[in-house]
């Protein structure tokens, strides 16, 4: 099976990478986060994928957008609805190119995290699968997320604090300033 991997950050992709690949799945990655804000974070992560994709010796392609003007257009007023356009606009990016290249499936690292809103992305995905006619790869991989994490600071990666976008930036740092 050829599987293309949307890969949001180094940390999340590690736990995910390492299953597919021990089943003998053929991945290759693709960076497109355009909801990354601000750009000192967009470029921590960006460069924490390239240091991933340096060690595991992965193929990863690199949509370098960093996309501030295009999610606030998209997200100002429906702010309480932002991961679902988040999550649609990088699927259905992952699952054109995955058509494009005749990948089998696609898939996502946000899988791992339990952070993120899971039903929600396999909604998107099969949407997407729909849409695109490329197989959704779906896998809880949740139970990994600490062993992922752990990973990650043994290859010393860029781990970050929050999702990734500047609203949840303001809630993981928000709650703090107000008791101040």
């Amino acid at each position: 099976m050829k599987l293309l991997m949307h890969i949001c950050c180094a940390p999340c992709s590690l736990y995910p990478l390492a299953v597919v690949r021990d089943r003998g799945i053929e991945v290759s990655g693709l960076w497109f986060n355009p909801n990354i804000h601000p750009f000192t974070e967009y470029k921590n992560r960006f460069d924490s994928v390239k240091k991933l994709e340096s060690l595991w010796d992965l193929d990863i392609e690199y949509k370098d957008e960093y996309g501030l003007k295009g999610f606030l257009r998209n997200i100002i007023g429906r702010e309480d609805n932002r991961c679902e356009y988040c999550y649609t606009v990088r699927l259905e990016e992952t699952a054109k190119k995955a058509r494009d290249i005749n990948a089998d499936a696609f898939t996502t690292s946000l899988l791992v995290s339990p952070y993120q809103k899971f039903d929600m992305i396999m909604d998107i995905g099969r949407m997407m699968q729909e849409r695109y006619s490329v197989e959704f790869f779906i896998e809880d991989f949740r139970e990994g997320f600490n062993k992922g994490r752990r990973m990650s600071k043994d290859m010393d990666l860029y781990r970050q604090k929050y999702c990734g976008c500047i609203y949840s930036e303001m809630e993981r740092y928000g709650r703090n300033s107000a008791h101040r």
